[in-house]
């Protein structure tokens, strides 16, 4: 709970000057709207989560997105029938991509940044030469009412982020955070490292589907939609204090990052600040996070002392 203090003061700070500059936020139906606008980016995040805090990285997920949406519309086409079987076509779609990656990166042992930046360029080139730039096809009411309407929105947004934490605390989410800490320490213990990461990508494709499925609804259909999504997530995540390289942090600050971003995001928007300074705060945010986990500070590092039964041999 410590760990996820500091993001959860800043996420209130910021709300408090998204609420001076705009008083509707206070409303239920404003408030609800920014969650609303937030769902995607959260439910990536804890997706994008699961990957880091095992060690590894995945940069295909905004790709993936974009695959979703331009799949759904050509095959939807209006046609309200054809929603939920391609709805649950894309859900296996989000799962087999996940999938790839994770036994690329396992058991062919191939870098997890080179398996996804690769996944990314591979979905990226497969969405341009089936459009030509220009997406095909319309998303029927029934495809976008999970990402226009706000009760939705919020409703998949909660149940999957209950979801998350219960994983987290059931065993599987202990033996993810031990194979991010020491790889080897914890398959001499009995862990299956193989198994636990290819379900970490697994869910991680996952994620990046249902959030598709949200922005699809959201903004249209777009040959872009998923563009740069891919560093929001693993910002929002390094933002709630998530160690890149695994085994620290938890799945709430992830997504209590993710509605941090967000809300900085909207802030930034309220005062008319361009929104090309996005990218600009999310490099700034990375390198910070990632420069103050390198410092090792006195007070928050103290020495350790002979007898301790954590000091490592």
């Amino acid at each position: 709970m410590k760990r996820t203090l500091p993001i959860l003061a800043v996420l209130a700070v910021l709300l408090a000057a998204i609420a001076i500059a705009n008083p509707f936020f206070l409303e239920p139906a404003g408030f609800l709207s920014f969650v609303r606008r937030a769902a995607p980016l959260v439910i990536l995040a804890a997706g994008q989560y699961l990957v880091i805090v095992s060690g590894e990285f995945d940069l295909s997920v905004g790709s993936l997105i974009t695959v979703e949406v331009v799949v759904a519309a050509r095959l939807i086409d209006g046609d309200e029938a054809a929603t939920w079987p391609v709805l649950a076509l894309l859900i296996v779609l989000g799962l087999f991509v996940g999938l790839v990656n994770g036994v690329l990166t396992t058991l062919l042992r191939v870098p997890s940044f080179i398996t996804t930046l690769g996944m990314m360029l591979v979905l990226s080139g497969a969405v341009f030469l089936w459009t030509g730039g220009a997406p095909r096809g319309a998303l029927s009411p029934a495809f976008r009412v999970f990402g226009r309407e706000t009760g939705w929105a919020v409703l998949i947004v909660v149940v999957l982020a209950v979801a998350a934490v219960l994983l987290m605390r059931a065993n599987f989410g202990r033996t993810l955070i031990a194979t991010g800490d020491n790889e080897r320490a914890a398959a001499l213990s009995g862990v299956r490292v193989t198994r636990v990461k290819i379900i970490a990508f697994t869910l991680s494709g996952l994620s990046a589907a249902v959030a598709g499925i949200l922005l699809g609804g959201f903004a249209g259909v777009s040959a872009q939609v998923g563009q740069g999504l891919e560093f929001q997530a693993i910002t929002a995540v390094v933002l709630g204090g998530v160690v890149l390289g695994g085994g620290r942090g938890t799945v709430v600050a992830a997504m209590a990052g993710a509605f941090t971003l967000e809300a900085l995001f909207t802030l930034l928007n309220l005062y008319g600040i361009s929104g090309a300074l996005e990218y600009t705060v999310q490099g700034v945010v990375i390198i910070a996070a990632v420069a103050a986990g390198a410092i090792r500070l006195p007070f928050l590092n103290p020495p350790k002392i002979k007898g301790d039964a954590h000091v490592a041999s």
